[in-house]
């Protein structure tokens, strides 16, 4: 995969995460129920989302880390080992910082 088609695949990635977390954000926000029963699956349904808006920042943030290595020439070497991540595992995981050993 060439350096401008990963630039633009992650920025996509970037772009749909960004908009799924201020959907969750959004959805987070609003009012509940005045009915005792409804506000508690309200409440258990927000639990799931502050858990899902959660793991997209965490998503957020190796996105935004792996267009970081690309911008520093360091995209697609293991951050643990220094060797080279396989190019199957980064068409799989763009964001993918560590290789398949040092990942495992």
């Amino acid at each position: 995969m060439t350096e401008s088609t990963t630039r633009t695949l992650l920025e996509g990635k970037l772009a749909a995460l960004e908009l799924r977390l201020a959907s969750i954000k959004r959805d987070v926000s609003r009012s509940h129920s005045s009915d005792s029963a409804e506000q508690a699956q309200e409440r258990e349904n927000d639990e799931v989302e502050d858990a899902i808006g959660v793991e997209t920042e965490q998503s957020l943030h190796l996105v935004r880390a792996a267009l970081a290595r690309l911008d520093e020439g360091r995209y697609g070497s293991c951050e643990g080992c220094g060797e080279n991540i396989a190019p199957a595992r980064l068409a799989v995981l763009p964001e993918a910082a560590l290789c398949v050993n040092c990942a495992g």
